[in-house]
């Protein structure tokens, strides 16, 4: 196999492990372990976290989705806390407002937010302190102020730049009247009322009390079409995760109206072919992203909420399906994609596991960076727009309908080996997390490598632009793959060596005899695998 420098080592630890894209959040959840919390409470905790230190990738303005293995009852548990279209949505409504395709900013794109029920639901079922509890550290940090990292002082400033944003985005993120420096110190004040609001009422505050009147009002009053009823009538759902087995794991990942399935697919498809011996070489790029081809052109004609599908998801990863799927693919040359995917997407993804054998994949999103660019008056919350997904074609699997809930791009994942939980991993990355997914579980589970190895390995993304398709790969690949990519067919794009669009990874690797916990962390994010 080839190698290339790593540039930190795994984390080891026995008691606990929490992984995220910023350190502040890592140690939060940690935090909430040693106070006697489990992976749930710890996952919570990271997740509230990074809404303040890392606000341009998730808020409670989104959704939120969990894989949980519970150690007590050896089960896994699928979370979907996705939101839905308002019931005023319609085709027809956008195309009077003069929209031909859905709005990308504003308003328009917004979706209801599922993140706070969804952090309830998880926390009253598996969780060990309590909601108010997981909620502190993020309380703490939002009310008394926290150092601005580079990651936030750029994302605010790109984005401040345009005229994208709405009013009350300036006010929440530019306090003072200009882009907070990094290292200078940020205070979410209206933020950390919202969340003690939830620690003190639940999260039915967010939906049928005070903070879904001031949501509800605001809509009113700037012109959107989410309304009180949308609000009450939000509920996040238990789920059943799908799974492939590959190279002798069961990899699970959520069913639509995820993404998940489209990650299954490439593993499915990828299971029975020869990768060779390194990870790096263009003919285990090459078969890789002709697998990712197949797989967008089965998502982009059938996947949507599963109360609108055609077709049962569970026939897009039948053996005998995927089989015939993969003989499509042809190892001496690239082939057209049907539906390409694209690279735009931001999102947050965090991982916790515990000394009790309990484990938690959970991924967050605002979708676009700041999402809407819209931010809730005097409640700090960052609403995504997750909405811009839908399409105004009625004809498309994924056509806008009020009270749908839009394809989702978020995926956490979690593989079993033996029924126990043996790789916890996830990444953002919008349209790249099952192209991320196929790459880091190839890493482990067919090449050896260790969880912080996999992660930096160099990576790639395929997809579409507006000059046509082309394959991303960071600038630290071996120039002969490169050469070879090109030979193979592929229009290949060098970027720097630690793109951020390759997506932020984060995940756990545990130890099926000693119990230890082996965490890795993306190094082209701010965060840290910290364990206990």
């Amino acid at each position: 196999m080839g190698s290339y420098p790593q540039g930190r080592p795994a984390t080891l630890a026995r008691r606990g492990m929490v992984c995220a894209p910023h350190y502040l959040a890592a140690e939060a959840g940690l935090d909430l372990l040693k106070a006697g919390g489990n992976a749930v409470d710890a996952a919570i905790a990271t997740s509230a976290m990074l809404q303040v230190v890392f606000p341009f990738v998730c808020g409670l303005g989104g959704d939120v989705f969990m894989i949980i293995y519970d150690a007590q009852s050896g089960t896994l548990h699928g979370l979907n806390g996705s939101g839905r279209a308002a019931q005023a949505a319609s085709i027809a409504g956008y195309q009077a407002l003069g929209f031909t395709s859905m709005p990308v900013y504003g308003l328009h794109s917004v979706t209801v937010p599922g993140c706070a029920d969804g952090w309830e639901m998880a926390a009253q079922r598996f969780g060990r302190l309590g909601l108010a509890a997981a909620l502190q550290p993020a309380i703490s940090y939002a009310e008394e102020g926290f150092a601005v990292g580079p990651a936030l002082h750029g994302a605010i400033a790109r984005l401040a730049a345009s005229d994208i944003p709405h009013r009350s985005w300036r006010t929440h993120f530019m306090p003072e009247g200009s882009v907070p420096a990094a290292g200078s110190i940020l205070r979410f004040p209206t933020l950390a009322r919202t969340y003690r609001a939830i620690a003190a009422e639940g999260a039915a505050t967010v939906y049928r009390g005070a903070v879904a009147a001031a949501m509800a009002d605001f809509f009113g009053r700037e012109g959107g079409l989410i309304s009180r009823e949308d609000l009450a009538a939000h509920h996040g759902d238990w789920v059943t995760p799908l799974a492939v087995n590959y190279a002798g794991y069961d990899v699970y990942e959520l069913p639509p109206n995820t993404q998940g399935i489209t990650a299954l697919q490439m593993l499915g498809m990828l299971a029975d072919l020869d990768l060779g011996r390194d990870p790096l070489a263009p003919e285990a790029v090459h078969l890789a992203v002709e697998a990712k081809k197949l797989a967008f052109a089965d998502r982009n004609a059938y996947l949507t909420d599963p109360a609108h599908m055609i077709i049962d998801p569970k026939r897009l990863i039948d053996p005998v399906y995927l089989a015939a799927r993969r003989r499509l693919i042809d190892p001496l040359r690239a082939q057209p994609s049907v539906a390409p995917g694209s690279f735009t997407g931001d999102t947050v993804y965090m991982c916790a596991a515990d000394g009790a054998g309990n484990a938690v994949s959970l991924i967050q999103s605002n979708y676009m960076g700041f999402g809407s660019g819209v931010v809730v008056d005097d409640t700090g919350i960052v609403l995504q727009n997750r909405g811009a997904y839908f399409s105004l074609d009625p004809a498309a699997a994924n056509a806008l309908v009020g009270g749908k809930r839009t394809l989702h791009t978020l995926i956490p994942s979690l593989a079993l080996r033996d029924g126990k939980p043996a790789i916890v991993f996830g990444t953002m990355g919008g349209d790249g997390q099952p192209q991320t997914h196929a790459q880091v579980y190839s890493a482990v589970a067919r090449f050896g490598m260790n969880m912080q190895a996999a992660i930096e390995m160099p990576r790639w993304v395929h997809g579409g632009t507006p000059g046509g398709e082309v394959l991303r790969v960071e600038d630290r690949f071996p120039a002969a793959t490169v050469e070879g990519l090109h030979a193979l067919g592929h229009t290949v794009v060098a970027t720097g060596p630690w793109d951020a669009g390759m997506g932020y990874a984060q995940g756990i690797i545990i130890d099926p005899v000693t119990g230890v916990l082996q965490g890795g962390s993306d190094p082209r994010a701010e965060g840290s695998a910290a364990g206990w």
